[in-house]
């Protein structure tokens, strides 16, 4: 169950983090898109662990 909430909520930061990068500026880019592989890992190794699960 606990993992079920950790993946909707690394989606949830993909979601706002693509936002961010996509409608800022480009100061904001380099860190968002850091920011944007790291959820999306983070999003995916949860999943893993669901399915395995």
């Amino acid at each position: 169950m606990r993992i079920k909430i950790c993946r909707k909520e690394s989606k949830e930061s993909v979601y706002w983090l693509r936002l961010i990068v996509e409608t800022n500026d480009t100061v904001y880019e380099k860190e968002g898109k850091r920011l944007f592989q790291e959820a999306t890992e983070l999003k995916k190794i949860f999943s893993a662990i669901l399915l395995k699960s």
